[in-house]
């Protein structure tokens, strides 16, 4: 997998800091809506030891009507301010519209997180053209910002792993080149708690198709749903949808809490064998 100037092998455990560029966003109520506020968080989750950050300019749930010229105005100043910030991180936007993608890949972006499984079938040929990666998503075709209701799958890893073989497909012919091209099972979207917790269970299947595997458990309603706890307790439920994943072979982990996640991907990796230890001294001394 390439991002950006990054090259990392199939070991490899990255953790990806969410900020988001939004007033209204789920978690954290238009923390980092203010560019400086933003900067700040960025700094703060680096230092956590974020691989990834991922930047958002559009509430992924039900809310006011954000039009594309407004998406820019909230990523493109943050991209490029972080680039400049820190040259060699990797730069993520979430966004599923193409033309928000040709102004954030030029500020400084590596890769587009398309959380709505292509829904603007244009995203991929302008990932292509600036030569950066993408995020394809499992939504079973739901429209951005919509909510599902009573969703039903005879077979539901099949139906995610054929929609994201297909939306693979599309990127790869679209030009996206092979090492950019990722795969996330959508937990929550166009799915009840029952559909999240089998991908969790399951998600060996996925990372059998041979591509990255990306998953967005962080603090999601299937936790809250399983557990019965509101958003802001949802922390441990998170960190073990995220050992759960990493054991099965995902590679990128979204999410809010940097340096809990960090943490707890880098023990699954020593778990593993991916990972040294950072000292072995027990009984040596």
């Amino acid at each position: 997998m390439r991002l950006g100037s990054r090259v990392v092998d199939s070991s490899a455990r990255l953790v990806m800091g969410i900020v988001n560029a939004t007033p209204d966003s789920f978690y954290d109520a238009g923390r980092d809506y203010e560019l400086e506020r933003a900067l700040d968080h960025v700094e703060e989750m680096v230092g956590q030891g974020a691989d990834i950050i991922d930047i958002g300019g559009v509430k992924a749930g039900l809310g006011e009507d954000v039009t594309p010229g407004q998406e820019i105005a909230r990523v493109e100043m943050l991209v490029a301010a972080v680039r400049s910030a820190h040259p060699d991180i990797v730069i993520s936007v979430d966004t599923w519209r193409a033309e928000v993608a040709r102004v954030a890949l030029p500020a400084g972006a590596d890769l587009i997180n398309d959380a709505w499984g292509g829904y603007d079938p244009e995203l991929v040929d302008v990932v292509a053209e600036f030569d950066a990666a993408v995020v394809c998503t499992h939504t079973g075709g739901l429209t951005p910002r919509t909510y599902a209701r009573r969703v039903r799958y005879p077979d539901l890893v099949g139906d995610v792993t054929s929609y994201l073989v297909d939306l693979a497909e599309r990127a790869r012919a679209a030009g996206v080149r092979e090492d950019g091209i990722i795969l996330d099972p959508g937990h929550d979207f166009n799915k009840n708690t029952w559909h999240s917790l089998e991908l969790t269970r399951r998600l060996d299947e996925l990372v059998r198709l041979g591509r990255p595997v990306l998953v967005a458990t962080s603090n999601k309603d299937f936790i809250g749903e399983t557990l019965g706890l509101p958003k802001y307790e949802r922390l441990e439920g998170t960190l073990a949808t995220l050992a759960i994943c990493a054991w099965h072979g995902a590679q990128i982990f979204r999410v809010h809490n940097v340096m809990e996640a960090r943490r707890t991907v880098d023990m699954v990796a020593s778990i593993t064998g991916h990972r040294v230890p950072e000292r072995v001294t027990r009984t040596f001394a």
